[in-house]
Formats: C-alpha cells, structure tokens, sequence
C-alpha cells in the first residue's frame, strides 16, 4: 500500500515527522507511518465483489428452502406428504455436516494462501454443485441413486459454503475503516438475504406463470440451472479484487521476524493450536451464531415449509408472503450496522438476543391465526431480530481473532454452529410440530437459542470503531489518520499496549529496573 503522506507538501511532511514521530528514548507510540489509509477504489472493488458473490452463494441455499416440497416429491415420490417434507428438510440439514469441515479446510488455508484465492475458489464450487442439482435425474428415471446424488451435491455446496461466510467477512472487515466497519460489514448480510430474496421472487414467478404440474415436471429445476451463468459474473467481479491489507502486512511481518518464536506467533495457527489459544472467543462466536441463525433460518428456510405443510398456505403464497419481509429486512440491515458503528455492537446485539426472546410467541401466533395480514405481521416480528443480530455478527466475530488465523477462527466457530443449529433448524423445527402437535413449538427453540446468545452477548468485548487484533488503525483519509495520532494517548478506541505489546515489557523492565535500584540505593529513590 502507498505512503498514506505522499501527496502531502514537503514542509508539511517535515512537521508531522517532528510532531508525531517519538524520540528514540521514548515509549512506542502510534505514528502516520502505522495507520491504514484506505484505498477508497479497492475498498469499492472488495465491497462489490463480495457482496455479489455472497448473494450468488445464498441465492444457490435459498432456492432448494423455497423449492423443498417440490423436490421431496421428486426425489421421495412413493413416501407421505410428512415424510416427503422431513426428507428435503434433512438434505438441506446435511449440506451443512460438511461446513464445518470445508470452514476448516478452506480457513487454514485463507491464512496461508490468501482470502481471494480461496474466495474464487468457494464460488466455483457453489456455481458448479447446484448447477449438477438442477440437470440431476429423479427418482423416477435412476430410481434410489437420485437422493443419494442430491445429497452427495448438497454436501459439496456445504464444503463450499463453509469457506464462504467466514472468508466474505474477514476479507470485508479487514478491509473496512475501523469507524464504519460494522456498515461495510452488514453490507454483506444485505447481499445474503437480497440473494434470498431474489431466490424467492424467481420461484414465485416460476410458480404464478406456470401450472403446478410443470414445476413438478421440470419447471423447478430452472433455478438451479441458471446458477451457472450467475456464478460466473460473481467469480469475474471476485477475481477483480486483491488481497486485504491486513491480511499482506502480517504476512510480510511473518517473513521479516528476526526469531523463530516471534515468526511462530505470527504464523497461522493449525486447528488444535488455534482451539488451545482462543477456545473462549471460538465459544463465544459459537453461542451468538447458533443463536442469530436459529432464527434466521427459521425465517428463510423453514418458513415456506411451516407456511405450506402447518398452516396449509399453497405454495405460492408460502413463498410470496416471505419475499417483502426478506426485501425490507435486507435493506434494513446497512442501518442496524451503522447503528452498531455509533452505539456499539453488544447494545445491537442485545437488542437482537432480547426482542428474539420476546417476539417468538407473538410472532407465531399471528401466523397461527391465519390471515394475510397477521402472517405478514408474525413475519415482520421474527425479522425484527434477525435484522440487529445478523447485520453485527459479521463485524462482531472477525474482531475476537487476530489476523493471522482470523479466517481460520471463523471457519470453525461459524460453521460448525451453523451445522448444530441453523442448519438443523427448519428439520428441527419440522420435527417438534409433528412430534408435539403445537404449531407454536419452533417459537420455544428460537427463545431457548436466544437465552444462550443473551449471555454470550453479555462476555462479549466491545469491538465497534477500533482496529482488529493483529492489525494497526485503519482510517479513510489522511487527515483522520493525523487526529488519530495526535489524540492516541486519550482516544477511548485505541490501547496502546494492545498495539505495541513491547510497551508493556519496557515498562516492566523499567519498574524491575527501579525496584532494584530502591533496594541497593534508597536514598536515590
């Protein structure tokens, strides 16, 4: 990255070298030289790229929760309605067995070979894995092979996706400005649920322009076909980006550590070493996500279900009656990131965890009650927490790991929660209606999660406008980068001895230095 002072003047140089630069016998401080002055074009190019590519990876997992009927159907046509439903649940819950293992896969390798590569990587395996669902024969025509290849695709876009999520965030928020990090962030929660969305709103036209029988016959598969072409504008968008600068610059420190202990500090972790060395943030981050996916996949994968299969909507309607709350849910989300930029994150998350606890009951029993209106309106309460939890986990998290086995970190935390809980959540969900014969039963699942993120919420380390661990200030302009140094010493967002960790052995050196100095000589001291 270029000098962030290079356009400056001469003379202005001069000074801020005199001003902001320590002496050689005074403590390390901040100085311009250690702040990140974003590129505003790359950060643009980061931005776009993986928004598009995080919507193309939803858009691939949203289409089969919209098109779960039709495919139990196809792919289990002699079993009953019940069982039909229990199956296409399973297989949408065993694409994510295999996210964990592609989350630790791809993590350690994000932190060695780089985010983007691995990045390009996810999308062409997504792209590829649901385009082979849409041309896979049915039962009909290959009789018990049919569901078994559709799991064995499944469990690939789950390989593929385990890399996703994780890597799309510590690529954005280690790119992003420490002060509107929790906005860029959330930028890619909005690509995910717009690709939900778009998912929904392509299945809803499929449905209202074609008759039942040709979804079932054919019809259905066009979604998943037309992965293809999309995958392939996301990987071109993916591919227009670089590396993050955070991601550079401790791989550059790595490879300039004078000894082999500090290039081992710096090194990305393997998966025991990186469990020993942060198992609490990995807990942490393993609580909130449980919680904030429970009850967002409970609205964008089971709901078609519940709406169709327990409260007997067609399937046209349990389909459209999602799609305006997932658009103004998307769009809300940018705000509650900004939100959580101003008034923290754990004040977001709080308010997701809690109204989460709230509104479950409500939240169903308006659907329960059978009109339009009143399911609209449950929708709209069971979005109301997904809005502050999802938009703030992918800010959040990355903050918990350093950058050297932040994607690595994630990987673990994120997508082996997702596998437990929201992965399992529409068949879980499923599983106690028929079980308990209460509609309202997915509400007491939601609250039991959400008491669970209430508390991780409650440990977790307020992250919202200061630098990741690992990496120096990150700011947009020169001039914020010369307030940031000059105001370091009482700017509540920085600790100096969490950036410069030798501060702190000098210090120690100089009170052991003085504390002998007392002993041999009192009367210097």
């Amino acid at each position: 990255m270029s000098d962030p002072l290079k356009s400056t003047t001469p003379n202005l140089w001069q000074r801020l070298i005199r001003r902001l630069r320590p002496g050689a016998d005074e403590p390390r401080r901040l100085t311009v030289d250690d702040v990140t002055v974003v590129d505003r074009p790359m950060l643009r190019r980061a931005v776009a790229g993986t928004v598009v590519g995080n919507l193309m990876e939803w858009y691939d997992i949203g289409i089969y929760g919209y098109l779960a009927v039709i495919i139990g159907r196809a792919f289990l046509p002699d079993a009953s309605a019940g069982a039909q439903s229990l199956f296409s649940l399973g297989v949408f819950a065993v694409t994510f067995i295999a996210r964990p293992l592609g989350g630790v896969v791809l993590g350690q390798l994000g932190d060695r070979l780089g985010r983007q590569r691995v990045l390009a990587f996810t999308l062409i395996m997504m792209a590829a894995a649901t385009f082979l669902i849409g041309v896979l024969p049915d039962f009909s025509v290959i009789g018990i092979w049919a569901p078994i290849l559709l799991i064995v695709l499944k469990l690939a876009q789950g390989f593929s996706t385990g890399g996703e999520y994780a890597g799309a965030t510590t690529f954005i928020t280690e790119y992003a400005p420490d002060k509107s990090r929790g906005f860029y962030a959330s930028l890619l929660d909005l690509g995910s649920y717009m690709g939900f969305a778009i998912g929904a709103a392509f299945v809803s036209i499929l449905q209202l322009t074609l008759s039942a029988e040709t979804m079932q016959g054919f019809a259905w598969r066009i979604p998943f076909l037309v992965a293809l072409p999309l995958g392939l504008i996301a990987i071109y968008f993916r591919l227009k980006i670089e590396d993050t600068p955070a991601f550079q610059e401790a791989k550059e420190s790595a490879e300039r550590a004078a000894d082999d202990a500090q290039k081992a500090a710096d090194a990305p972790k393997g998966v025991l070493a990186l469990i020993r060395a942060y198992w609490r943030e990995l807990l942490t981050a393993f609580v909130l996500v449980a919680a904030a996916n429970t009850v967002g996949y409970a609205l964008t994968s089971y709901m078609p279900t519940y709406l169709t299969g327990t409260l007997g909507y067609d399937e046209v309607h349990g389909t459209l009656l999602t799609l305006p709350v997932l658009v103004a849910m998307a769009l809300s989300i940018p705000l509650t990131g900004k939100l959580s930029d101003r008034i923290g994150r754990r004040k977001v998350l709080f308010i997701g965890s809690i109204s989460a606890i709230v509104l479950a009951v409500p939240s169903f029993l308006f659907m329960m009650h059978g009109e339009i209106w009143s399911t609209l309106l449950g929708l709209v309460l069971l979005a109301f927490p997904v809005t502050f939890y999802v938009a703030n986990l992918a800010s959040s998290l990355p903050a918990l790991f350093p950058t050297s086995s932040r994607y690595g970190g994630m990987g673990i935390s994120y997508n082996l929660a997702v596998a437990l809980f929201a992965g399992t959540a529409p068949v879980v969900m499923e599983a106690l209606v028929q079980l308990t014969g209460s509609s309202l039963a997915p509400a007491f699942y939601v609250i039991g999660t959400s008491i669970a993120g209430f508390i991780a919420v409650v440990v977790l380390k307020e992250s919202a406008r200061r630098p990741l661990p690992g990496a120096m200030p990150s700011v947009q302009t020169i001039e914020e980068a010369v307030e940031l140094v000059e105001t370091q010493e009482e700017n509540p967002d920085l600790d100096l001895d969490e950036l410069f960790p030798e501060r702190v052995v000098v210090a120690a050196d100089a009170e052991g230095e003085a504390n002998a100095q007392a002993k041999t000589d009192p009367g210097r001291v």
